[in-house]
């Protein structure tokens, strides 16, 4: 088993872009979990374009990521800028694999700026302990190898497969791996970890997979208390095939830090 830190540390110089081998053990089925795959692309723009000075990135305003294909085999990620303007700088990061290209993320990073305006519309979210809150992947398949780096715990909303009228769930997520500073990237491999909220219609596991997965970074801030974060997925719409639903990300003292949302195939 392979921990997150080892496997972002062993991310190498390839050429023009990077290479990463990823254990069997971050799988979702036969592709690399999408949330490490997320995470891997933010690390591959890290890498590149350099962090924390004054010729690294400002912080993440917001993220566009496509999952094109499975990802499996060596990795292969390659950076590139597409514009990069006084404060703000867009970039893209693909992601290949043995079956071809599996992920293409696009970044946008924008430094602060003074502003007159401050608005928050995000309401606090329930903050039950987690520690008083049951072991959400307890029972989790064979399939979501990835689960078993995460601690999960379930605060509220429908279980998966429990054949809900009301497709909604609120859960703290953490990694396993102690000593895991909060930070983007090992936020982004845990922010995709619960099942899609469509999964609490179902009366039977049946498969799903997220196609795309728009992020906004609501702070420049990224902390919380014990590595614990709060996640809750909303289905607003489910027909033909696919649902789209909303995400929103808490830390430990009710501070809103992510709101995106993901379309997610449902098979069935």
């Amino acid at each position: 088993m392979t921990e997150f830190t080892t496997l972002m540390a062993g991310m190498v110089r390839s050429g023009d872009g990077w290479a990463v081998s990823v254990s069997d053990d971050w799988l979702q089925g036969r592709t690399v979990y999408g949330g490490m795959s997320a995470a891997l692309c933010m690390q591959a723009a890290l890498n590149e374009f350099g962090e924390g000075d004054a010729k690294g990135l400002p912080p993440l305003r917001s993220a566009q990521i496509a999952y094109v294909g499975p990802a499996a085999g060596q990795l292969q990620l390659k950076a590139s800028v597409l514009r990069k303007g006084k404060s703000t700088l867009f970039a893209n990061v693909d992601l290949v694999g043995e079956a071809g290209l599996a992920t293409r993320a696009m970044f946008c990073f924008g430094a602060a700026r003074e502003s007159a305006f401050k608005h928050v519309a995000i309401g606090a979210p329930d903050l039950k302990d987690p520690e008083t809150c049951p072991n959400f992947f307890r029972n989790a398949p064979a399939s979501l190898s990835f689960a078993q780096h995460i601690d999960g715990r379930f605060v509220s909303g429908s279980p998966p497969f429990s054949g809900s009228d009301d497709p909604q769930m609120s859960l703290w997520l953490r990694h396993k791996e102690p000593g895991i500073a909060p930070s983007l990237v090992p936020l982004l491999a845990l922010a995709d970890a619960p099942p899609p909220a469509a999964s609490a219609r179902s009366k039977a596991p049946s498969p799903l997979s997220t196609m795309t997965w728009s992020i906004d970074m609501l702070t420049d801030e990224i902390t919380t208390d014990d590595g614990w974060w709060l996640i809750h997925n909303r289905a607003e719409q489910i027909a033909v095939g696919y649902s789209s639903q909303a995400m929103t990300l808490w830390n430990r003292q009710g501070t809103p830090i992510m709101a995106s949302r993901q379309n997610v195939a449902v098979f069935g």
